[in-house]
């Protein structure tokens, strides 16, 4: 297994990212990452599946704001902003007021990753179809999009995009709008965390268009377990939860190297 850092070529310039690999793999996986973005814990992530015979590539989507977006900046901003109450994440005098409490780095933070998140994860699934060209490029039979968190909805909505040969999804919200769950090609694993409502609220939706398009669809809900419950870094890691979730990864890709 060789691991490397790379830059490719995206729609506003070069994005890096993270590739681990055996030597002649059949297949890729495009690892998506968590709101923290390429972390530690993405690379380990990615060395895993290298292990496995797989091709992992996984883009660091923040690549043109690296220098604002990092772990450390945004660990600081979204517990503030997760800090408020439910009904007040869509008050904008609870944002202006959370503004003024902030240095302009922490307002850049916000600015980028919640009062323009549709616009960022716009221009992250443009980055992310480069690197589905990118790696298709590099001779690999199937591609696979699997992603973590805010990483999740990413993979999710790239599989509407280009013509993946699967999907995993953790704990991601869907993609927008549902029907576009009708291109999706390969089948989809999801795995969710049973104390997660705010993406567990678009499971049934999920599951209509899942039946009305006739999808391939596998889905693990784990009871007790709470959101990014995968990431071994994390508050919320559920060891048992982890450790199913993936032993259903490593089947699901065996299912479709065949």
């Amino acid at each position: 297994m060789s691991e490397r850092e790379i830059f490719y070529e995206s729609h506003e310039g070069k994005i890096r990212a993270f590739l681990a690999s055996p030597q002649n793999p059949t297949l890729a996986v495009i690892v998506v990452h968590e709101i923290w973005g390429l972390n530690d814990n993405i690379k380990d992530i990615s060395r895993r599946l290298a292990n496995e015979g797989y091709m992992a590539f996984a883009p660091h989507l923040y690549t043109k704001y690296e220098d604002v977006l990092t772990p450390e900046n945004i660990q600081n901003v979204m517990t503030k902003v997760w800090s408020l109450p439910p009904e007040k994440r869509t008050d904008p005098n609870a944002y202006r007021e959370l503004m003024s409490s902030l240095n302009e780095v922490g307002r850049k933070v916000v600015d980028l990753l919640v009062i323009n998140r549709q616009k960022m994860e716009e221009q992250m699934i443009k980055d992310l179809i480069k690197a589905y060209d990118y790696v298709n490029s590099l001779g690999v039979k199937k591609i696979v999009s699997m992603g973590f968190c805010m990483g999740g909805g990413l993979a999710f909505q790239l599989a509407t995009e280009v013509p993946l040969d699967g999907t995993i999804v953790f704990y991601g919200r869907n993609p927008q709008p549902i029907e576009a769950i009708e291109r999706i090609k390969g089948p989809i694993l999801g795995l969710y965390a049973g104390e997660d409502p705010p993406i567990n609220a678009g499971l049934p939706d999920l599951i209509s268009a899942v039946i009305k398009y006739k999808k391939d669809l596998e889905l693990k809900i784990y009871p007790g377990a709470y959101h990014a419950f995968f990431n071994d870094r994390g508050r919320s890691y559920n060891k048992a939860a982890a450790e199913d979730a993936w032993e259903r990864v490593k089947n699901f890709l065996r299912r479709i190297s065949k």
